[in-house]
Parts: structure tokens; C-alpha cells; sequence
């Protein structure tokens, strides 16, 4: 017990002084620059959260799918007891006594979503291919 309410704390302090020495040496030293953010770079990070949106929003529909019991899918999204009439995964479905039960923007939300996803991840490959290609022609014109 003595170990851990003495030495615990000096080992902390001694610790803390060093790394606040180290920082206050380095101080003097401009930081190192940051990298570039490059248009592909940008691009890609736009495709990447489209990506993971649209795959968050299509899990959000399949949670109104009817998995191991149809009858309780109605159930518990329409309130009542009956087998869905249809229901699909892509378009995201479930019809339920003739009344669509999945909200109406689900759809055109995930069509809007890989649409941009798709465009994203092109751009970004065509401005990194193009920025590479400018690269070696300056690098073989020097």
C-alpha cells in the first residue's frame, strides 16, 4: 500500500516534468509541415463516408425485413398480426395488408448515396492518376 500511494505518484511526477522539459525544448523547433490535401484525397474521403453512410442506411431498412418470424414483422411495424404480402431487400420493401411499412426517403436516400459514392471514388482515381502523370512528365523534363 505504501508503494502505491508513494512511489505511484512520484514515478507520475518525474515522468511529467520530463516530458514538459522535452516539450519545452522542442518548442523552439517551427513544427513539421503538414501534408497537402489533395483533391483525390478529398474525393476519396467523400467516397468513403458515402460508403459507410449508404451501408449504415440500408441496414437501417433491412431492420424492417422479416427474418425469422414474417407474421411479427408486421407486428411490430404495421400493428398487426399477418404474413407481409411482399418484401425485398434492394429496393428495401416490406408491404404489409397493402401499405408500404419501410419510410419513403430509405430508397432514394441509398440511390443517392452510391451514386455519390461511385462518382467519388472515380474522380479520386482519375485526379490521383493525373497527378501522378504530371509528376513524371516535370521529373523527366528536368
Amino acid at each position: 500500500m505504501v508503494i502505491l500511494a508513494l512511489v505511484l505518484p512520484t514515478w507520475a511526477g518525474i515522468t511529467y516534468v520530463g516530458l514538459a522539459r522535452a516539450r519545452r525544448e522542442n518548442a523552439a523547433l517551427p513544427p513539421p509541415p503538414r501534408p497537402r490535401r489533395t483533391p483525390a484525397k478529398k474525393a476519396a474521403w467523400i467516397a468513403a463516408l458515402a460508403f459507410v453512410g449508404g451501408g449504415a442506411l440500408h441496414v437501417y431498412g433491412l431492420s424492417y425485413m422479416p427474418f425469422l418470424q414474417p407474421e411479427d414483422a408486421c407486428w411490430f411495424n404495421a400493428g398487426h398480426m399477418a404474413v407481409p404480402d411482399s418484401s425485398s431487400a434492394l429496393p428495401v420493401s416490406l408491404v404489409c395488408a397493402g401499405e408500404e411499412i419501410v419510410p419513403w426517403w430509405v430508397n432514394p436516400g441509398l440511390l443517392v448515396l452510391a451514386v455519390t459514392a461511385v462518382a467519388a471514388t472515380v474522380t479520386s482515381v482519375v485526379l490521383a492518376v493525373r497527378r501522378r502523370t504530371e509528376r513524371t512528365r516535370t521529373q523527366e523534363g528536368r
